[in-house]
Parts: structure tokens; sequence; C-alpha cells
């Protein structure tokens, strides 16, 4: 075509880099992923989690203990709904919603103690760890782990 006018193959291309820009505008969050835990506490390694989006929520669910862990082990201690359940394959994080640079708003489960905790997270080292805190009403009344990416 002359004169400038497009034909249905400049359509075609415009419509494919719309669609690329929209998925990349929508990429996953690094925040997504495996996740090794590591303990404040000792520095050792004590399970895994799987950090899913379900709508525009984040959540964690025990995927996997230690090799020796019993992948029966129930959260005696849990309150609620979770108190007996077994501990791999249980939720422990939810509700956390985008905040600029960070994942905040939910909670988080401490499946030894049943403790239930305010929760934030972040993606830091260019997604190959996961910050972790865990609070008590403020976030200066906290703790936080540092998790490392497993996959």
């Amino acid at each position: 075509m002359l004169g400038g006018a497009a034909g249905p193959g400049a359509a075609c291309l415009a419509a494919d880099v719309a669609a690329e820009a929209a998925a990349a505008a929508k990429a996953a969050p690094a925040e997504l992923g495996l996740w090794q835990t590591i303990s404040d506490k000792t520095g050792k390694p004590e399970g895994y989690i799987r950090v899913t989006l379900v709508g525009d929520e984040l959540r964690g669910v025990i995927e996997r203990g230690m090799p020796g862990d019993d992948p029966n082990e129930l959260c005696t201690k849990c309150p609620g709904e979770r108190k007996n359940q077994r501990k791999i394959g249980m939720t422990i994080i939810t509700g956390l919603h985008r905040q600029d640079d960070h994942w905040g708003g939910g909670e988080i489960l401490d499946p030894d103690n049943g403790t239930l905790y305010r929760c934030r997270i972040r993606a830091v080292d260019s997604g190959r760890k996961l910050e972790v805190r865990g609070y008590v009403g403020i976030s200066l009344l906290g703790r936080t782990q540092t998790w490392r990416r497993a996959e």
C-alpha cells in the first residue's frame, strides 16, 4: 500500500506489540516460587514454602520439610481450623497484597508455636532472596527471616 496506509500485517504487528507490553506489565512478581526457609534464630534451613499468586493475593504453602522431618507432623498448636492438620500442605501465608516495593497487609503462621503474625515480604538480591517480616502490632516489633530461592 502506498501513501502511508497500513495493511493487515501492520495491524497484526501492532496487536502483537500491545499484547507483549500488556504481558510485561503483568509480569509475575519476583516473590513467586519455591523458597527455602532459614531460621532467624539458628541460621539453619527449616523447610520449603511455595509462594503463589491467587487473584491479587500472595499465599504461601508448606511444600516440604527437611530430610529427616516427619512428613505427617501435625500442627498441634495452631489456632482454629488449622489445629491438628498436617503441616505439609498447610497455607501459612495469606492476605498479602502489593504495597509499593513489598507485599503486606496479610498474615503468616508459625506452625511451630501456632502464633499468627502480621506479615510483609519482598524479594531482594535480584529475586534470589525473600525478606519475610512477621510482627505484632507495628513492623518495628517483629523479626525478619531471609529465605533463599529453591527454584
